[in-house]
């Protein structure tokens, strides 16, 4: 561990690349930063100690008021579809990459989002919120608490510079960091242009899927073989990160193809929601007046937006028809992941035939219930042992408790295969590690917001604290586990979020 960000490895594999990927500039110093909280697990990742980010030197880099040693700022250049339309160049408008850090962990992309204006911001003005930031600093680290891949946060600047929006608020800045930023996006800038696309797609598969330039005995060799072998290795990825999302009832809100991580991570948070009441069709970005990113519509959208990947990789030569081929495995991937899923949250030894019947069953009894998604599945562990306290979290107990029924003859078909893995107290204790208790409801990111709004990182601290381990019951925060309050039905979260 190092005291200082001048004690760190730091590479610039991205600026190696050719200038037409990229701008090099500096952020926009803010005035007046002062840091609001800094993440020390995230610090280790990089190899900096809780020291360091007590210092100045830190709060200068994760700012943008100073560089980071070593490194070479800039921001990427990539396209993509919005809300299912072609928007042409998009870009790095209000963020900043640093560097790369190498550390005993991996490799790291130092980002900053917020950071200024850059040739990519379009009509923005390159700042990003109190509000948002807050709640983009949250949510990855509650993503990682949950095993879900996604990049993370390592500090939270608040400045006094105003920024407009509907109301006048207030500047902060995200250090974000991640394997990697490339999205689906940065491959559809060259579409049409085969010698940046080769460029991007070699930096891609030789820092982060080396094993795709391998040719297994009757697999295509060669550049095309790679391809192939690369777009079917991140349509696996998105395939499991989606069945993580809808297991968890997780609802990104802008499912934009610059949004999509080429490494399968969940990125770029912005009217993101975990659901409350179930909805199948629940929209958590009010901005999404179509619903297009509906929960329900997310493993599909996830899968159109393979395609639009796909799109230019076309342009190099690869065979249609074997491209459709290596993206089927998204269909199969997604299945075998959601299904394992389910079984460990449902405490079922192995999927068996009629098990999606159970299923259905169960998201249309939290539909027509609108039950509350995470405390539904975490109250599934005891309902064999209290199975009235179960059908008591319903409305319709006639209909909770038949489904449970089923639900309990479904567990003793386990019990009598010989399949249940240890005991009861076993079963409870496995299902309560794949069914969180805590969870980033919006109320409660709302008020690490408006503590933090008053310079109070407390709220921010405490979530930060459950969220790591969300599975684990801690006396004294009962409210954090329970049921939104009613004021929190009128919280809307938008793109402006």
């Amino acid at each position: 561990m190092t005291d200082t960000f001048a004690g760190l490895e730091v590479v610039n594999s991205y600026a190696d690349l050719p200038s037409s990927f990229y701008t090099r500039l500096v952020p926009q110093p803010l005035n007046n930063p002062r840091l609001l909280h800094a993440n020390p697990e995230v610090g280790h990742l990089l190899g900096l100690s809780a020291e360091a980010l007590a210092k100045p030197e830190f709060l200068d880099v994760v700012s943008g008021n100073t560089p980071l040693p070593g490194g070479q700022s800039l921001a990427a250049v990539y396209s993509g579809h919005q809300f299912g339309v072609w928007a042409g160049q998009l870009g790095d408008g209000r963020a900043h990459l640093l560097g790369e850090v190498v550390s005993a962990s991996g490799n790291w992309e130092l980002q900053l989002k917020g950071s200024g204006r850059t040739p990519y911001s379009r009509m923005g003005d390159g700042r990003a919120v109190l509000r948002s930031s807050v709640r983009e600093y949250l949510a990855s680290e509650a993503m990682a608490g949950l095993g879900i891949p996604t990049t993370r946060a390592l500090a939270l600047v608040v400045a006094d510079d105003p920024v407009y929006r509907e109301t006048v608020e207030t500047a902060a800045v995200v250090a974000r960091v991640s394997p990697s930023f490339v999205r689906f996006g940065s491959f559809e800038q060259w579409y049409g242009s085969p010698e940046n696309l080769r460029v991007l797609l070699n930096y891609v598969v030789d820092r982060h899927y080396p094993e795709c330039r391998e040719a297994p005995s009757g697999e295509a060799s060669g550049e095309e073989g790679t391809i192939l072998r690369f777009m079917q290795a991140v349509a696996v990825r998105t395939a499991h990160l989606m069945a993580d999302w809808q297991t968890v009832g997780f609802c990104h809100g802008v499912m934009n193809t610059d949004n999509m991580s080429i490494l399968g991570l969940t990125i770029d948070y912005g009217p993101y929601g975990f659901m409350d009441a179930f909805q199948v069709n629940h929209v958590c970005n009010h901005s999404d007046t179509q619903g297009r990113y509906a929960w329900n519509a997310q493993p599909s959208v996830a899968h159109w937006n393979l395609y639009r990947l796909a799109s230019p990789m076309l342009s190099l030569g690869v065979d249609a028809e074997a491209m459709k081929t290596a993206l089927r495995h998204y269909e199969s991937a997604f299945m075998d992941r959601y299904r394992a899923n389910l079984c460990r949250k449902l405490g079922l030894a192995s999927w068996r035939d009629n098990d999606d019947k159970l299923v259905d069953d169960w998201w249309q009894l939290l539909h027509t219930q609108k039950a509350d998604f995470t405390l539904s599945f975490r109250s599934l562990a005891e309902a064999p042992a209290d199975p009235e306290g179960f059908v008591q979290r319903f409305a319709d107990g006639e209909e909770a408790r038949a489904w449970l029924n089923q639900y309990l003859e479904r567990l003793g078909v386990d019990r009598l295969a010989g399949g249940a893995q240890g005991d009861e107290a076993g079963r409870i204790k496995r299902m309560n590690r794949a069914n969180p208790l805590y969870i980033l409801r919006n109320h409660l990111a709302e008020g690490a917001i408006r503590a933090a709004s008053a310079g109070d990182a407390s709220e921010i601290e405490t979530l930060l604290m459950l969220l790591r381990d969300p599975y684990t019951p801690r006396a004294g925060y009962e409210a954090y586990a329970a049921e939104p309050p009613q004021w929190a039905d009128s919280l809307a979260v938008s793109c402006s979020s």
